[in-house]
């Protein structure tokens, strides 16, 4: 078997200064940590953390009084910002800089008067944060049927704005239904789409045509590994989101086949590794990286915890 290994792949800067920014919190502050839901969206992380003291809450009165909570990379919208600071929480906003660019996107039209359309997937962390800057000027669309539903008049001043973990391919398919249907509609001055996902993506389209089967690594409530996932189906490959090698069968694969491995903006390198031994251990699988961008983009941690690292 041969393994070709996607990069890019695995954690994007966002995802990097989230987890730093939790494993400082704990080592400064002690447990518990409580974070407002997953860190990032993936289950090895998020056992990880719980193992050291973190703990994962989907509301605020969860949390005692005088605590520390961190805010996921997928951001919060400002009612829990205000809850948080009515219960006396200590809030280290670990936010990716990439989803608060479309936080103040939607404030800025809001402000403007335009109604947004927002593209993305309902019930998302990073969609219900975007909507709760502006939840009377929103309106959110997952395909191109939702935005046949829509009606408006063309004196409404019209905008839209995208989750940053779409498939590229679906969202400007959405865009364009948009743009077709209501010509007057105004974009970001740049597009929202991360460039973690765009990258990743670019490698899988352009991977995939060498392998027999692809495997992606990340959890099932990740929405860019499902769209990593996606796009390996679309080109005729078999093709499994997974957790890790516990969650393969050898019977999903034979010898000598060729086998892509890449991985979520959310799953860690360990995993990658930990598969790649798996196929090695079960068929012998030999390993060829290929580059397809270089990335190196970085975040810094939040202004409370750069403080903490100057001080130490």
């Amino acid at each position: 078997m041969k393994i070709i290994l996607a990069a890019p792949r695995g954690f994007c800067a966002g995802v990097n200064m989230a987890v730093q920014s939790l494993e400082l919190a704990l080592n400064h502050f002690g447990p518990p940590i409580y974070v407002y839901h997953e860190i990032v969206h993936n289950q090895h992380v998020v056992q990880t953390f719980e193992g050291k003291g973190a703990v994962f809450v989907n509301s605020l009165e969860e949390i005692p009084t005088d605590s520390t909570v961190l805010f996921s990379a997928h951001g919060v919208s400002p009612e829990i910002r205000r809850v948080a600071k009515e219960r006396r929480l200590n809030a280290i906003d670990a936010t990716c800089p990439l989803v608060t660019k479309v936080h103040l996107e939607a404030i800025k039209f809001a402000k403007e008067h335009y109604t947004i359309v927002l593209i993305g997937h309902e019930g998302h962390d990073e969609v219900i944060g975007t909507m709760g800057e502006a939840p009377e000027a929103i309106v959110l669309v997952e395909d191109t049927v939702d935005v046949d539903a829509l009606s408006f008049s063309p004196d409404t001043k019209l905008a839209y704005l995208t989750q940053t973990t779409l498939s590229v391919d679906d969202a400007n398919r959405i865009i364009q239904r948009l743009k077709d249907r209501f010509p007057w509609i105004v974009g970001p001055p740049k597009e929202d789409i991360c460039y973690a996902t765009q990258n990743r993506q670019e490698a899988v389209r352009l991977l995939c045509d060498q392998a027999d089967v692809v495997v992606v690594l990340g959890s099932q409530n990740s929405s860019n590994s499902q769209r990593l996932r996606e796009l390996a189906q679309e080109s005729n490959r078999p093709a499994y989101l997974v957790d890790g090698p516990q969650d393969l069968d050898a019977t999903l694969f034979q010898r000598g086949q060729k086998v892509l491995i890449t991985a979520g903006a959310s799953a860690p390198e360990l995993v990658v590794q930990n598969t790649i031994q798996w196929l090695k251990d079960h068929f012998d699988a030999t390993v060829e990286e290929q580059v397809v961008r270089k990335e190196e983009v970085y975040f810094p941690l939040p202004k409370v915890l750069r403080a903490i690292v100057a001080k130490s």
